[in-house]
């Protein structure tokens, strides 16, 4: 299987929204690892919902180095993907999959954010066009990720360290649309899909 790079995308080959987690899904605490501690970000159920709706298939890609740093072990990080998943149910929320970086930043990793590794895994998983895909998230990193893979987007929002972000690189915008929620970000895309 070809994760490395460009691979033939079927005709009917679905779009995704790759989805940063901690400050974009749910609230970024530090080192965030306690099930309980979970709470969705504003305009999250309902921006995650009205993708799905719209047939996209949802995908999150995050960066949990505490792992790497001892901090709390691999199953944290299951159980609290697991706890976002309950909260998403309200909305019909189905994330299709978790791809998890463990590594700290400066050991090696196969899909650490920027590497774009994971999205090429997704495609060939789930037969996602990435060029129609996006990525939303509220670091540059995020941003990078999608860039690097080709994406059609990559989306920045405010909540979590977006605002932050912006303010470091104010050429962010330029390259990058920007969204005060991830609601906000869905009625982006969707309002790109009708053409508005």
């Amino acid at each position: 299987m070809n994760t490395t790079g460009p691979a033939h995308t079927p005709r009917t080959a679905r779009p995704a929204v790759f989805l940063d987690r901690d400050g974009t899904i749910n609230e970024d605490l530090h080192y965030l690892h306690e099930p309980e501690k979970v709470i969705l970000c504003p305009g999250a159920g309902e921006g995650l919902q009205m993708l799905g709706q719209a047939g996209y298939a949802l995908i999150v890609v995050t960066n949990q180095s505490g792992v790497g740093r001892g901090y709390f072990p691999l199953e944290d990080v299951h159980a609290v993907n697991e706890r976002l998943s309950e909260l998403l149910k309200p909305w019909d929320v189905e994330i299709l999959a978790y791809y998890i970086a463990p590594e700290k930043p400066e050991d090696p990793s196969f899909g650490r954010k920027p590497k774009p590794d994971f999205l090429f895994q997704a495609r060939d998983r789930f037969g996602l066009s990435l060029k129609d895909s996006f990525f939303i998230g509220d670091k540059k990193v995020d941003l990078e990720t999608g860039w690097n893979a080709g994406l059609r987007e990559s989306i920045l929002v405010m909540t979590g360290k977006g605002a932050r972000e912006e303010e470091k690189d104010p050429a962010l915008g330029q390259r990058a649309h920007i969204c005060g929620n991830l609601g906000e970000a869905a009625r982006y895309i969707l309002s790109l899909d009708s053409g508005e």
